[in-house]
């Protein structure tokens, strides 16, 4: 009986060994939502969670919310208390798979695709589909792309006084590079 327990753990552990993971924990989002002739609304997040599974292009990423830096600090404290309820909506998350991914064909030359997934942000998630350039230069995979998402589709309500001052479409930018686990 202990025979047959040790061979099962030891498939499992080669099954999971097996599997090819690249991570990072400084993933960079950017995120702009400036409208023309007022102040820009726009944040950084220099902190960002992502891993790539290379065996089947299954990705995911998470930003803590609160880890978006604005130029002007009373931006940043409306921005969490006021528009994305960070303290009771604390994390973003996006989950997907990578288009025809083959990690093999992955090279220096800019290689591009799309991820398909969702992605879940004030509470509310959202199925997207996003263009992507994918490299491998020294062993690290370079994940870039950016998307427009539309802040109406996330259940954020901007107040009357300020509409004008704030695009209700919201243009995000990325970029990733992940080292094998």
């Amino acid at each position: 009986m202990k025979k047959i327990a040790l061979f099962i753990f030891m498939l499992i552990s080669v099954s999971i060994n097996s599997q090819s993971k690249y991570l990072t924990k400084t993933g960079t989002i950017n995120f702009e939502a400036s409208v023309p002739s007022f102040e820009e609304v726009a944040a950084k997040n220099n902190s960002v969670t992502a891993i790539l599974n290379t065996e089947n292009g299954e990705f995911a990423a998470l930003a803590l919310v609160k880890a978006f830096r604005f130029k002007n600090a009373l931006m940043e404290e409306h921005f969490n208390e006021n528009y994305v309820e960070s303290d009771e909506f604390p994390k973003a998350i996006f989950k997907g798979t990578i288009s025809d991914f083959d990690f093999n064909k992955l090279g220096t030359t800019q290689n591009k695709s799309t991820i398909n997934g969702s992605l879940t942000f004030h509470g509310v998630t959202k199925k997207i589909e996003i263009p992507l350039t994918i490299t491998l230069i020294d062993g690290k995979i370079n994940m870039s792309g950016n998307f427009k998402v539309l802040v109406s589709d996330f259940d954020i309500e901007i107040p009357k006084i300020v509409q004008n001052k704030l695009s209700n479409e919201v243009l995000v930018d990325f970029s990733f590079e992940l080292s094998k686990k």
